[in-house]
């Protein structure tokens, strides 16, 4: 199995160093490290440096450093605005788009969604979003932590802002004709994928996006549900772009 990653604020200088805190706490008293074994220090904004452990207390551990490397951000950037969802479909849908690389994820509070975050239940929830990306990104051992939108949810007209700034931008839609194995991506700059909720993107929503330079495209002949149409869009991304 390989060595498990914890986050950091800013990687240490020097040969040791002792990790605490909540991460400490997770290597210690979750995982259980024991002297000798490997771990990986991780900024999220691409630097990266081996370690091993060399004691282990209580909610921490000393350990040595060794070699570092930094990892470039990604050239194009994966952007995915997601439409809010009940229940946990929303979180499972940054759990997984986190693990086959997203950049960023944007909430969105789309027409037909059927939860809206106002207020501080929209603060708690964008920061649940949050958290779900971060553990995720540590499972998945990324260098790079993705980011999720500053506010609690992204408007329409905020999200048809984006797709003008945008190098390329796709609409997932069930009734499209084109497909997005077939659409043609840039070399650089943001691709913004938008996915829907439960109840879909709204003829008015998708008359917007598309005149803001988005092209309506579909994965096949199957419909997905919220929390796997933006996995499975990555991953052909992923997989064109040169990432898989």
């Amino acid at each position: 199995m390989s060595a498990p990653l914890f986050l950091v604020d800013d990687l240490p200088a020097g040969a040791s160093f002792t990790l605490s805190g909540p991460e400490g706490h997770h290597a210690a008293d979750v995982q259980r490290l024991r002297a000798g074994e490997r771990l990986i220090l991780a900024d999220g904004r691409g630097g990266v440096v081996a370690a091993s452990v060399v004691r282990v207390g209580r909610g921490s551990v000393d350990i040595v450093l060794g070699s570092r490397t930094v990892t470039p951000a990604a050239d194009p950037r994966l952007v995915v605005v997601q439409g809010i969802a009940k229940g946990d479909r929303g979180e499972l849908a940054v759990q997984a788009m986190t693990e086959v690389g997203v950049d960023e994820i944007v909430p969105w509070a789309a027409s037909r969604s059927i939860v809206q975050w106002r207020g501080e239940r929209g603060v708690r929830a964008r920061e649940k979003w949050a958290s779900t990306a971060r553990e995720a990104a540590k499972q998945a051992r990324r260098a790079w932590l993705p980011t999720v939108g500053g506010q609690p949810d992204c408007s329409t007209p905020q999200v048809a802002g984006l797709i003008s700034a945008a190098t390329a931008a796709f609409v997932l839609h069930e009734e499209a004709t084109d497909r997005l194995t077939g659409a043609k991506l840039p070399d650089s700059g943001d691709i913004v994928l938008v996915v829907g909720p439960e109840g879909g993107i709204a003829d008015a929503e998708l008359g917007r996006f598309v005149a803001a330079g988005a092209v309506p495209v579909r994965l096949g002949d199957s419909v997905l549900r919220t929390s796997t149409a933006g996995v499975a869009a990555l991953a052909v991304l992923a997989t064109r772009l040169g990432r898989w």
